[in-house]
């Protein structure tokens, strides 16, 4: 297959050609060479789209509503992105989980684009390369782009950094799930869907969740986190869900923090590449320097230690940054 130059690909990405679309978020994934050009041609005609992150337990029907979601959305004539983040294979680093038929919906629907993406050990549950694919689906025009997880933890923090609205799922019955929420989700969520709420033990969950949030400390002014209740297999209110993201959505621009959330992503991004950058940029040293095991082998041997390698190393390039900066 022809390779497509970066310029190509990004005019026929902004034309709304979904091979382009795909190929880009390829490129992206596989941080393949001038993906970077790629996002930064993208950048401006990005931060029209909606993004809704949706997390939660595994068993709790995430990809359930997801369908049900981009359907709703689809009968309303908005155009729809959805990434699913899948786990790692142990063997190829792909998402292990990842195809068409969680989508069966939508899935012959061309203004839906369903792409899986590996988490690739992420401890936060999202692949470094999904807030760039978020981007190209804002670019290439989607209205609503859903972003769902792998599932919950209190590591599963990142979807924050990606979405405008984070809609957390919680099934009945799930004492265990709850109280885990007071680990660290119960901060992120801005709805919390209780899914499957035809099951027993639903009203039980609702209340334990409306318990916490109302023990929560929040500033005067601050959005205050809803639970509704969902049975996704049957489509039941998901109507009324999607009515909640909409009323956050209102607010976030209302407010001004939609302004504020978008300073700290961009924050965050730069973070980010910067960190990929300098690691990249030691790993060369490194390899210049005989490989990390010939380093390791002089603190075997107790000829050094892992502190003065790292002083070693790191003090020329520190040196140099100082010199320019200067």
């Amino acid at each position: 297959m022809a390779t497509q130059d970066a310029p190509d690909l990004v005019d026929d990405l902004l034309a709304g050609k979904h091979r382009a679309l795909a190929r880009t978020i390829t490129k992206i994934e596989n941080r393949s060479a001038g993906y970077r050009d790629i996002v930064s041609a993208l950048y401006p005609h990005t931060g029209d789209a909606d993004v809704v992150g949706i997390t939660g337990s595994p068993g709790s029907g995430k990809s359930t509503l997801v369908d049900k979601m981009a359907k709703q959305y689809r009968d309303a004539g908005e155009e729809v992105g959805v990434i699913a983040v899948d786990p790692s294979s142990p063997f190829t680093g792909g998402a292990v989980l990842g195809d068409r038929i969680r989508m069966a919906s939508t899935s012959t629907d061309m203004d839906v684009f369903f792409r899986s993406m590996s988490a690739r050990g992420s401890l936060g549950g999202l692949s470094t390369a999904t807030a760039d694919a978020v981007k190209a689906l804002d670019a290439f025009g989607k209205d609503k782009i859903i972003v769902e997880t792998v599932g919950a933890g209190q590591s599963e923090v990142d979807i924050v950094k990606t979405a405008d609205t984070v809609a957390v799922l919680v099934p009945p019955s799930s004492g265990d799930d709850v109280q885990m929420l007071k680990a660290g989700i119960l901060e992120i969520g801005d709805v919390f869907v209780v899914n499957k709420a035809d099951l027993t033990g639903a009203d039980k969950t609702v209340t334990e969740l409306k318990n916490m949030l109302d023990m929560r400390e929040a500033d005067p002014g601050d959005w205050t986190p809803e639970v509704v209740e969902t049975i996704a297999k049957s489509g039941e209110g998901v109507e009324n869900f999607l009515g909640v993201l909409d009323d956050h959505t209102d607010w976030l621009d209302e407010s001004g923090r939609r302004e504020q959330q978008r300073h700290q992503r961009h924050a965050e991004e730069l973070r980010n590449l910067l960190r990929e950058d300098a690691s990249d940029l030691l790993a060369d040293e490194l390899a210049a320097r005989g490989g990390i095991d010939e380093l390791v082998e002089r603190i075997d041997a107790g000829e050094t230690t892992p502190y003065d390698i790292a002083d070693d190393v790191v003090g020329p390039l520190a040196e140099c940054l100082e010199a320019q900066r200067d």
